[in-house]
Order: C-alpha cells, then sequence, then structure tokens
C-alpha cells in the first residue's frame, strides 16, 4: 500500500510546566512522535495523568509552550487544515440556544442549512430552540459533536467525549459518531480510559507510557467495523493491549516494541 502524507506529524521533544517555588518543572511530555494518515482513527491510551490531554492541547494550537513541531496537512484549496476539538464537558454557552450554539463557528450564509442537517443527524432536531439546561447531558454531547463536524474539519480532536454517561447512552454516541464520519470522513485523535470504546471505534491505538509520556506501542485493529461491537475478538484484543501496555511499561516486556504500521489511506472495507 502507498505511503501518504501524514495528515498529522507531531514531533514533541519536551513538554514542561513550571512549578512554585523554587521546585522542579513538571516534564509532562517527552520525545512522543505520531503519525496519522488521511482518514484514521486514531486512540490514545494511557496511564491517568501521563500527558494525553497536554498532547492533545498541542495539536489543536491551544498550547505552544513547547519544544517540538506540530505539522498539519494543508487543505486541498492550500488553506490551513481545520480542527474541531470535543472536549470532556460540552462547552457549550448556556444563554444561546442549541442552533446558536452550533452557529457559531459558521459564516451566516452557511448555518440554517447545515445545521438543520446535523441536528436531524444527531437526533435534535426538535431540540433547535433550546438552552443548555433544558438538555440532557447525552443531548449536550450530541450537540458539541455536531458543532465539532459542522466546521467539516480535517482533523477531529475528541478528549475523552462520553466519559461519566451511562452504558446506553455511550453506545448510542458511539454509533453516532461512526455515523457521522462515514457521512464527513475525516481524521480523528482520541482520548479515551476505556479500552473497549478504543477498540470499537479506532483503527489503530496508540499505547503512551506513564509521564512523561512517549510512545511505547502500537497495535492496529484488524477488524471489521460493523461487527466489532458485538465480537468476542474485541475482549481478546482487550486482554491482549492490556498484557502487552503492562509490559511494555514494566520494564521487562516478554517481546519487543511493536512496529508501527505503515501510513497509508484506510481502506473502504475498514471505514
Amino acid at each position: 500500500m502507498a505511503s501518504v502524507t501524514p495528515a498529522l506529524l507531531a514531533e514533541i521533544r519536551e513538554k514542561r510546566y513550571a512549578r512554585a517555588r523554587g521546585a522542579s518543572p513538571h516534564v509532562a511530555l517527552a520525545s512522543l512522535s505520531l503519525r496519522i494518515a488521511p482518514g484514521e482513527i486514531v486512540a490514545l491510551v494511557g496511564p491517568s495523568g501521563c500527558g494525553k490531554t497536554t498532547f492533545l492541547n498541542i495539536v489543536a494550537g491551544l498550547d505552544r509552550e513547547f519544544d517540538g513541531q506540530v505539522r498539519l496537512a494543508a487543505r486541498e484549496d492550500g488553506d490551513p487544515a481545520r480542527i474541531g476539538y470535543v472536549f470532556q464537558e460540552p462547552r457549550l454557552l448556556p444563554w444561546r440556544t442549541v442552533y446558536e450554539n452550533i452557529a457559531l463557528v459558521l459564516p451566516p450564509q452557511r448555518a440554517d442549512p447545515l445545521i438543520a442537517e446535523l441536528l436531524k443527524a444527531v437526533g435534535l432536531a426538535d431540540a433547535r430552540d433550546l438552552y443548555p439546561a433544558q438538555l440532557s447531558v447525552g443531548m449536550s454531547r450530541r450537540v458539541a459533536i455536531a458543532r465539532a463536524f459542522a466546521i467539516e474539519p480535517d482533523l477531529l480532536l475528541m478528549d475523552e467525549p462520553f466519559v461519566s454517561l451511562d452504558h446506553d447512552t455511550v453506545e448510542q454516541l458511539r454509533e453516532l459518531l461512526l455515523k457521522l464520519w462515514h457521512a464527513r470522513p475525516t481524521t480523528v485523535l482520541f482520548v479515551t480510559h476505556d479500552l473497549r470504546e478504543a477498540l470499537v471505534l479506532a483503527d489503530r491505538l496508540v499505547l503512551l507510557s506513564a509521564s512523561p509520556a512517549h510512545v511505547v506501542g502500537h497495535v492496529p485493529v484488524n477488524l471489521g467495523r460493523n461487527h466489532r461491537p458485538s465480537s468476542s475478538e474485541i475482549e481478546l484484543l482487550r486482554d491482549e493491549v492490556l498484557r502487552q501496555h503492562r509490559e511494555l511499561i514494566g520494564g521487562a516486556p516478554a517481546m519487543g516494541p511493536l512496529e508501527p504500521p505503515a501510513i497509508a489511506s484506510p481502506t473502504a472495507g475498514e471505514r
């Protein structure tokens, strides 16, 4: 399979945070390298507090105080890549309606037809005039996902977007995300603590070490996407990933480091 220009190329030599009263700085990331192919869905998996959100913020351009570089492939028209970001909290403006929260990211001439289409896609066509306080948490997450897709992002960042939700709501939102992604394909980088979620959604898992985070392994998910939620293979692969990650960060691996897959476009069957 021929190699293509990566949608994202990140080389973070170091990211550190200063500490008060003369204490040594906290190094959050060190020697972290990541390449993502166009259209690929990649899950970042690592110990709590290892720097996953810090890395997403650097990629998003929200944190520029680091040593390294982040390169995003330009759009076909030469414009800079567009980045959508779904945070852990929906971050909706409470004084604006559902429609107005999504319209914030769009030029006026595109707002009406696109927002109507997206709200229908996420099952909120009848909620366009509601305010965030009138929404359930699951509905608020749907609005946040719709807003991220509204800009037609070249890269979609998601930081535990389904955290603190009940099982049924999470399952519905995962299906919704894949439905939107199939209709509007884009490159996705997301953070999750749920290995099963990562295996259901991602083409590849990137395993991170404890802080300062660096990549310790890559796990391709070679399962047909349509059959993953009910596949017993998910549970077997989950156990294998847990074992590999424990060995890779524990200092006594039973096997050599995993090799990253070639940067290539995913096949239509894997979408």
